[in-house]
């Protein structure tokens, strides 16, 4: 039997009679939609819609596309003839875009029409691209490139059956970059994404077929293309897509009227969408679970969240590297401020700079191994990267945990953002959690920064609820030392606007270390 994809997310829907049931709608005024017949029939399209420009198996096509609803058809119509959709960001900037592109030689590229004034100036010489389809609107004028809207490449295709693929084939391409360094692109095989189904999305998510779901997390995300396609579609579910940001009104306007069952944020998002439902009211909604993912979930955002609107939220942790959430906390025993544990098939390991596992209620930090089926095939020439990430069966995740007496995992930081103070590790993610906590403060990042002896202790960027609000730092200073301790504590306070963060809401401390 073929191990290509497609054919289970997609194709099986047919045979079970699903074909009539919306599998992808977009909030939006032209309310479209995509029926789980409709998707198999236009995905098929895709394979000789490639024939015609010349693209061939193997061939990578890059993704900066919005999402709407020809993203599921362009990226499972690429796996089922064999051709590699590279989910790009659709957030970076020219430069970004012209070193992924040129290192990822994509020979097609697809993009939205909102986004072309940043990405055109990118294929200026770039050598691989040949074809430019351009989706929701006109292609522009090139000289250099074939440029052709996404009616206009779709126009003559006719179905072709799914071929044949080993679920150890490469499938598509993600780029991460994490909070910092060079983008790398992350190669991952078919079978990562069943894999990714089989686990979180059935035993810890319990996603059903009855549910919808909506992910403020965009598809280019590994948490958003789980969220968005991977689990709803390994059970025939319907998706909510959204191209717009996801700001806290929107977010709220899109659970009140379109009334998901699932909803799937990051802490930036959630810590927002509570102060704005504390000021404007929480909407009438239909939710069961929500989850979170990107960076650890204050305990103070989770608690407010779930009491506001009777939700859980699941916090996990994953990576673009291990494509969803191998660590979570689970229905009904949620623990707000840890990460839970193990999720079923995921196999976790905490070692010290020894490589000794840490003790369980040791108070020990060290830095988490993960195990499981979905893991990356490596990264794309970057071989010392991937022999330090990937050891064997196990990768590096590059953050740093504390394990509790009962099993669940706390998370203290990243590698690079630990620091010691009096000889005594530092958890910024702790510092941020006491702060946060303070009704005034919307944000906080906590980085290293040396005293006038040179000695490192916390500085704390945050950000108010309310621009126009005073604080008294030495309060504030010793509000957190009641909550975490004498020494932990801030010794420098600096309001800001915003904080740096990547597009998928981690926070850029190493930007804060530099200020």
């Amino acid at each position: 039997m073929s191990g290509n994809a497609a054919e289970y997310f997609v194709d099986r829907h047919l045979a079970e009679g699903r074909s009539e049931k919306i599998a992808f709608r977009e909030a939006s005024g032209a309310k479209r939609h995509l029926s789980y017949g409709a998707l198999a029939d236009q995905s098929n399209c895709i394979a000789s819609a490639y024939a015609a420009q010349g693209i061939a198996r193997e061939e990578r096509v890059a993704c900066i596309l919005l999402d709407e609803i020809e993203y599921p058809v362009i990226f499972w119509g690429s796996l089922k003839c064999g051709v590699v959709p590279v989910a790009l960001n659709t957030l970076l900037s020219t430069d970004v875009y012209e070193t992924i592109l040129r290192d990822s030689r994509a020979s097609c590229l697809f993009v939205s029409h909102a986004l072309l004034p940043v990405v055109m100036p990118a294929l200026t010489d770039n050598p691989f691209i040949r074809t430019i389809v351009v989706v929701g609107g006109d292609a522009p004028e090139s000289t250099s490139h074939t440029a052709m809207s996404y009616e206009a490449f779709m126009k003559e295709a006719t179905p072709r059956a799914a071929i044949e693929a080993d679920e150890d084939e490469c499938a598509f391409w993600l780029y991460s970059s994490g909070s910092t360094g060079r983008p790398k692109g992350v190669r991952h095989v078919h079978g990562s994404l069943k894999a990714t189904a089989d686990t979180y999305g059935a035993q810890v998510l319990g996603i059903k077929e009855r549910d919808t779901i909506y992910s403020a997390a965009k598809i280019f995300f590994a948490y958003g293309l789980g969220n968005a396609m991977t689990f709803p579609m390994s059970v025939g579910a319907t998706t909510i897509l959204f191209a717009g940001r996801p700001t806290p009104d929107v977010a709220v306007d899109i659970i009140e009227k379109e009334r998901p069952t699932i909803f799937c944020g990051v802490p930036t998002l959630y810590a927002a969408t509570v102060a704005f439902m504390e000021a404007k009211g929480v909407p009438e909604h239909a939710l069961r679970l929500c989850i979170s993912a990107g960076e650890a979930l204050p305990a103070d955002i989770g608690n407010k969240w779930q009491d506001m609107t009777g939700s859980e939220i699941l916090d996990g942790v994953g990576s673009t590297e291990m494509l969803h959430i191998f660590l979570s906390n689970r229905p009904g025993e949620v623990l707000y401020g840890t990460s839970g544990q193990a999720v079923p098939g995921y196999d976790l390991r905490c070692v010290d700079e020894t490589g000794q596992e840490v003790a369980k209620g040791s108070g020990a930090v060290g830095e988490l191994l993960v195990r499981g089926a979905s893991a990356a095939d490596g990264y794309w020439n970057q071989r010392q990267k991937s022999r330090t990430t990937f050891e064997g069966e196990w990768t590096r995740t590059g953050d740093k945990y504390e394990r509790a007496e009962d099993g669940r995992y706390i998370y203290c930081g990243r590698t690079d953002d630990m620091f010691k103070v009096s000889g005594i590790w530092v958890s910024p993610f702790e510092v941020e959690q006491a702060l946060v906590a303070h009704p005034a403060i919307l944000e906080a990042a906590v980085v290293a920064a040396a005293d006038a002896e040179g000695l490192e202790k916390p500085k704390a960027f945050i950000v108010m609820k309310d621009a126009k609000e005073s604080l008294d730092q030495d309060v504030l200073k010793e509000f957190v030392k009641e909550k975490i301790g004498k020494w932990k504590y801030p010794r420098w306070v600096e309001i800001v606007e915003d904080l740096p963060k990547t597009a998928t809401g981690k926070i850029q401390r190493f930007m804060l270390r530099d200020a």
